[in-house]
């Protein structure tokens, strides 16, 4: 049994289903609209995705780019904050059904925003993911900064150990994809090696670490063309990175990954500390949307929108951000930013039975990669820009788009420490978050976890009957646990 989770008011109701960019920039833009709004989300916070990476490199602090939801929201009273997954949309019914835990509730809406946004693809290769991790969620930013930091700890032990064959490996970093984040990411370990660690082991030369960018297409950056490109590449080669393109990834496992270049030839990379940062694939809510809704659907999941955002048939369905496939938008914040604020424009033209707004056109703003401090490429219009004062450009602009003044001057301050001087304040790492994610997939699909709460008649899902004891594995699964090793 589901439970109702809103209480009808008699006004238009809005439900928004995810609190990226897209979500959170909707539900703000409905804030003096007549509406309820019911914004549901799989995780308490709004992400600023492009700052993941500093966040994997001890950087930033993972709250100062992931405000609660609930804050940031707090004053604006027509919106309801609901943490859940969502595992239906009934298009005919005008219904979301979330669970959380033990507790599945449906709500009905006259509008819908899906904005659930998009994961790590590795291109039909998911078993990849055990040993490289993506890049798209709090998670994966701690995982990575514990593998990344534990390295260079065992390279330290195995050094003292006279394992010289065992350093080499686990001090040869390797980024798969040459988009923005890869090349950030790899920028930022070429730096840690170089600036942070330089001085903080007996055994070890951080220095001597090997960083390697790969790419199975012909350039650094394509998006950016090719001056910019290769800017970026002369910068990363400069700082160290060994920038290898035309090179396909064909397997990773614990201790390597195994590469195909473009003559065909096949070679392996040891390497302990791998970091997937290529390809995307957009919820599978999409899927579900367009089977519904008989719209198309694209090879990474994204749903083919009417011109308005609009699904087919369904004029009070909006998808925006990663989800949407139309004129070629790219996936980044700036569609889903305006994606949700037209969306939002278009819900409040409909309560006031006015007639709604042409079709969505994306305002390019340009795009930016931070290559190292003091250097990024920036590609504004016809302006192309590189160096310092791109560096500054993308300072500011990041900026601005963090929410909330205090997580600004954190921000600020954080930057002058690591990019003015040598140190990064968030270098803490904990075997949960290098081991967590594996450990949850060794328990199976058929782990749920649960509150074991014994709930009376009428009290949700799991009612009059005390839920399995899924909150600890069983002994079959500890002792499956994964390897304590950094190749795990």
């Amino acid at each position: 049994m589901s439970n109702k989770g809103q209480v009808p008011t008699g006004r238009h109701r809005v439900v928004i289903i995810g609190s990226g960019f897209g979500g959170l920039f909707s539900a703000r833009a409905l804030k003096r609209a007549d509406v309820d709004i019911t914004l549901i989300s799989s995780t308490t916070h709004h992400l600023f995705q492009p700052l993941l990476y500093q966040v994997a490199t001890g950087i930033l602090s993972e709250g100062l780019i992931a405000p609660s939801t609930r804050e940031v929201v707090a004053r604006q009273k027509n919106v309801e904050v609901i943490f859940g997954h969502v595992g239906d949309i009934d298009l005919d019914e005008k219904r979301v059904t979330a669970t959380a835990l033990d507790t599945t509730q449906t709500y009905e809406y006259d509008s819908l925003i899906v904005a659930a946004g998009a994961g790590q693809s590795y291109f039909g290769n998911d078993h990849f993911a055990r040993f490289a991790p993506g890049m798209k969620s709090v998670d994966d930013a701690l995982e990575l900064r514990g593998r990344i930091f534990g390295s260079f700890e065992l390279a330290e032990i195995a050094a003292a150990a006279g394992r010289d064959d065992e350093v080499a490996a686990l001090m040869t970093f390797v980024v798969v994809g040459a988009g923005p984040t890869g090349v950030e990411m790899a920028g930022q370990i070429s730096e840690l090696s170089r600036r942070t660690l330089k001085r903080d082991f007996r055994n070890i030369d951080p220095t001597d670490a090997r960083v390697i960018l790969l790419d199975a297409a012909p350039s650094v950056l394509g998006a950016f063309g090719d001056r910019l490109g290769a800017k970026a590449q002369q910068r990363l080669e400069k700082m160290g990175v060994e920038v290898q393109l035309g090179a396909k990834v064909v397997d990773v496992d614990g201790t390597g990954i195994e590469v195909e270049d473009a003559d065909g030839e096949h070679r392996r990379i040891d390497s302990i500390c791998k970091v997937w940062a290529a390809g995307v694939q957009a919820s599978p809510l999409g899927k579900q949307l367009a089977e519904q809704s008989g719209a198309g659907i694209d090879r990474a999941g994204r749903v083919e929108v009417e011109p308005d955002l609009t699904l087919p048939g369904h004029p009070e369905v909006f998808v925006v951000g990663d989800m949407i496939s139309l004129d070629k938008l790219p996936g980044v914040a700036q569609v889903a930013i305006q994606g949700g604020r037209y969306a939002a424009k278009q819900i409040k033209h409909s309560v006031k039975d006015e007639q709604r707004e042409g079709p969505f056109h994306y305002k390019d703003k340009g795009s930016m990669a931070t290559i190292s401090r003091f250097s990024a490429v920036a590609s504004i219009g016809k302006v192309r820009l590189s160096g310092f004062i791109a560096w500054v450009m993308w300072l500011a602009v990041h900026l601005v788009y963090i929410i909330g003044f205090k997580s600004r001057i954190t921000t600020l301050l954080h930057w002058a420490v690591a990019f003015l001087g040598k140190a990064r304040g968030e270098r803490t790492t904990t075997e949960q978050q290098i081991y967590a994610r594996l450990a949850i997939q060794r328990l199976g699909d058929d782990f749920t976890p649960s509150l074991n709460i014994d709930r009376g008649p009428g009290l949700g899902s799991g009612a009059g009957k005390a839920a399995p004891d899924k909150t600890a594995p069983d002994k079959a699964a500890s002792d499956k646990a994964p390897e304590a090793t950094a190749a795990s």
